[in-house]
């Protein structure tokens, strides 16, 4: 049985791989998916993939071609969610910010650098004519340490995902101001370069069973009941994303790649760019 080990946020998006590993699909190909699930977000597997933690990672894919840049032995080995990720705009629902406007010159809570929190919040900024330069910061790890932060008044905005922290707004613990959707499709696989080097024929057959189940995974019977329960989110709330989110089975394009390195590159986040060949790799 060969170990491969692999991460991501516990979040909906990521339900195919548990129902994979529950059926035992991967065991049948002689597999030991090891799951770990990383609530810090994409700033902490990158550093998974950059120490050897990790062989692979379902991650943001602005954070990781970020980290590849920034010379993360790692490479995007496929697309995993074709569509944008819907960023909900926060703030502690006592807080006085009412519009998006007021939030201009406060500070953002983020789960780490280089997360897709971090990273997201330039883009909003641009959105809205901000002074990129002028941003704050202050690192909170996790939703809880958001939720802690705001309430504390030791930041004032938080970016998530809209549906996840959606339970978070019914009970009148955030107030959502808005949404900023991503400008690309929004999650990747990405792989170690020594996973790849040592373990070809397994990525291959992990990315054959996940594409397999991911292509009729909206298909399966009473699967909003499923993602409801186990996520803990309004029904309405997960058909609604469902009806949002598509899953792929393809690489990334060289459009995509360029369009997120011209954007993190505008907003002053790299200053390098590398090729899709550097970025990439085919099994």
């Amino acid at each position: 049985m060969k170990t491969i080990r692999i991460v991501g946020v516990p979040e909906h998006f990521n339900l195919p791989w548990q129902l994979a590993i529950e059926e035992g699909a991967f065991a049948e190909r002689g597999i030991d998916l090891e799951w770990s699930d990383v609530p810090e977000g994409t700033g902490r597997m990158c550093e998974m993939l950059r120490t050897e933690e990790t062989d692979l990672a379902i991650i943001l894919t602005e954070g990781i071609t970020k980290d590849i840049i920034a010379g993360s032995p790692a490479r995007i080995i496929q697309e995993f969610i074709a569509s944008p990720l819907y960023w909900g705009i926060h703030v502690d629902a006592h807080s006085s910010y009412k519009e998006l406007k007021e939030l201009k010159g406060k500070t953002a809570a983020i789960s780490r650098f280089g997360s897709g929190s971090h990273l997201m919040a330039y883009i909003n900024a641009d959105n809205l004519g901000w002074d990129t330069e002028q941003l704050e910061f202050s690192v909170v790890n996790t939703i809880e340490g958001a939720v802690s932060a705001l309430g504390a008044g030791e930041a004032d905005y938080f970016m998530w995902e809209h549906f996840t922290t959606k339970p978070l707004v019914d009970k009148g613990i955030f107030r959502r101001l808005g949404d900023c959707p991503t400008p690309w499709p929004c999650f990747v696989i990405a792989a170690s370069e020594n996973a790849v080097r040592e373990n070809t024929p397994a990525l291959k057959h992990i990315l054959e069973i996940i594409n397999t189940l991911t292509l009729e995974f909206k298909e399966i019977p009473s699967i909003d009941r499923m993602l409801s329960n186990r996520y803990e989110q309004d029904l309405t709330d997960i058909r609604e994303w469902l009806a949002l989110t598509t899953w792929s089975q393809e690489q990334i394009t060289p459009v995509t790649l360029k369009n997120v390195q011209d954007e993190l590159g505008k907003l002053g986040i790299i200053k390098d760019r590398l090729s899709f060949s550097e970025l990439t790799t085919t099994l």
